[in-house]
């Protein structure tokens, strides 16, 4: 008895302790917060901040956010197409991510969070399909000098003790991404189980390798371009050689892939749209299948890049096409690509969609693109 008397002094202060925490902890803040209608509410907690806004994928400019007295920050949008969108919230001018939301959107230069927006059977959005699977390789590059990695998707069905074989589809990340930028972001993966599964495409092997030939570019941010062409040009020489030479000959011992030009494509978005041209319409003997989305970081010097470039190209290009959405800031550089392709005589499939630089963009050109192959 004395025993449970001693203890309750310490069980009463616990009480009372823990009932003081209940009252001083703040609910949870729901964010986002996705409407019947498609409207999106943010809402992020920032009780010392004078100014918050939202900065949301593809939106034209910033969305100004109203602060509760709880001190959450909060912003409605207006509806949205079903679709992935990439958010950040902008503190007195620090961009963060959603500390509510576990959906990220990687990136190495600026990570955001995700917001999904569902649609109806979008090819984007899981489907009760068959599904391939996703497999994360890493090597030592002797061209680069780096430890680095590579995806392969496999399709539903691939059975690598079997003789099956496939056609490959080498799929480039844009400048910021990693390696995982098409299944994490693109969710390549969920579009190919979608098209395949509807024969919309064709069952195929999809590598999607990091695409950093000299990775320091990184550190001159999206100005690395344009203030260090010899950066530039290396980045996009050693990624080519780190590709031929590393990471196709290790697909190509690993999987049960055909080994013909004619099965195998090139496409990537952004600075990877670029290598997609500068590797696939250089080495023609490797690449039968070519695709740029909102290509960027190549300089209009065509006559420089593409040297042996010409007519003859014709009888070997089963595709080559050539995207970029309307809004986009490089729409006059792929513009000014098309129209010295046209010079050349080289035959190709011009695409302007809506929309500008972004992910929903890439995936409906990924869509488009792949349905093409390998035909």
């Amino acid at each position: 008895m004395r025993r449970i008397l001693s203890i309750m002094p310490l069980l009463l202060a616990f009480g009372f302790a823990s009932a003081a925490f209940a009252q001083t902890t703040p609910a949870p803040v729901v964010s986002p917060e996705v409407l019947s209608d498609n409207r999106v509410t943010f809402r992020f907690r920032a009780p010392n901040a004078k100014e918050v806004a939202l900065s949301l994928e593809g939106a034209a400019k910033d969305l100004t956010m109203q602060k509760d007295e709880q001190g959450v920050w909060s912003a409605t949008t207006e509806p949205l197409a079903p679709d992935f969108y990439g958010y950040a919230f902008v503190a007195d001018g620090v961009h963060l991510i959603d500390p509510s939301n576990p959906l990220t959107k990687p990136n190495l230069l600026n990570t955001t969070s995700q917001v999904h927006v569902p649609g109806s059977g979008l090819p984007w959005e899981v489907g009760d399909v068959p599904h391939g699977e996703v497999h994360h390789h890493f090597y030592k590059s002797a061209v680069v000098g780096d430890q680095r990695d590579f995806y392969v998707y496999t399709p539903p069905g691939y059975d690598g003790r079997g003789k099956q074989t496939y056609p490959v589809l080498y799929l480039l990340h844009g400048f910021s991404d990693d390696a995982s930028g098409w299944t994490a972001v693109g969710r390549a993966n969920v579009i190919l189980d979608n098209l395949i599964a509807q024969a919309k495409t064709k069952p195929m092997l999809v590598v999607m390798p990091l695409g950093y030939g000299a990775p320091e570019i990184l550190r001159g941010g999206f100005g690395g371009f344009s203030r260090n062409p010899e950066l530039r040009d290396r980045n996009f020489a050693k990624f080519s050689e780190a590709l031929l030479g590393e990471v196709l000959p290790r697909v190509e011992s690993a999987y049960l892939v055909n080994k013909d030009r004619n099965s195998r494509a090139i496409a990537g978005l952004s600075m990877g749209g670029s290598e997609s041209l500068l590797t696939g319409l250089n080495t023609l003997d490797k690449f039968a299948w070519v695709g740029a989305f909102s290509s960027g970081g190549i300089p209009e010097e065509f006559d420089k890049d593409f040297p042996k470039l010409d007519a003859k190209a014709n009888s070997q290009l089963k595709v080559l096409w050539i995207a970029c959405g309307v809004d986009d800031r490089l729409i006059e550089l792929n513009r000014k690509l098309r129209t010295w392709l046209e010079a050349k005589g080289i035959h190709k499939v011009d695409v302007e969609t809506p929309g500008a630089h972004t992910w929903m963009v890439w995936r409906r050109n990924l869509v488009a693109f792949s349905g093409l192959l390998f035909r």
